[in-house]
Parts: C-alpha cells; sequence; structure tokens
C-alpha cells in the first residue's frame, strides 16, 4: 500500500451497516509511500495509521475522475 499527501484512505466496514471512514492522508511517515501515514477525519480529528487488509487508498489523481 502506498500513499501520497492528499490521498484518501478508505477503511470499510467490518459489519453490516457500519459505514466506511475516510480520512484524508496529510502526512506520510515511512519511506516510498508506505505506511504509517498521518490521516485528517472531516471532524477534524488527526491520527496515525498503519491499514490493514480492510483499507484502500483512492489516489487524488483517481478522486478527480469520480
Amino acid at each position: 500500500m502506498r500513499a501520497t499527501v492528499g490521498d484518501h484512505l478508505v477503511q470499510h466496514g467490518r459489519v453490516v451497516g457500519q459505514h466506511d471512514q475516510v480520512s484524508e492522508v496529510v502526512e506520510v511517515m515511512g519511506s516510498e509511500g508506505n505506511p504509517p501515514y498521518r490521516v485528517r477525519f472531516s471532524d477534524g480529528h488527526e491520527a496515525i495509521m498503519s491499514p490493514g487488509a480492510d483499507c484502500e487508498v483512492r489516489h487524488q489523481e483517481t478522486q478527480r475522475r469520480m
């Protein structure tokens, strides 16, 4: 998994009815785009994440086409 600043990190809900959590990558702390990432959620909360298999990166260029 590789990300750059501005990409969105999507953590998929693991149970029925649980919504996806979307955050924006504000800092890449690993080398060459690898985790961990500092992310910011829509409510302004920031966290450091090392995403697992339930996450995906939506790159900036992909988001512009949507």
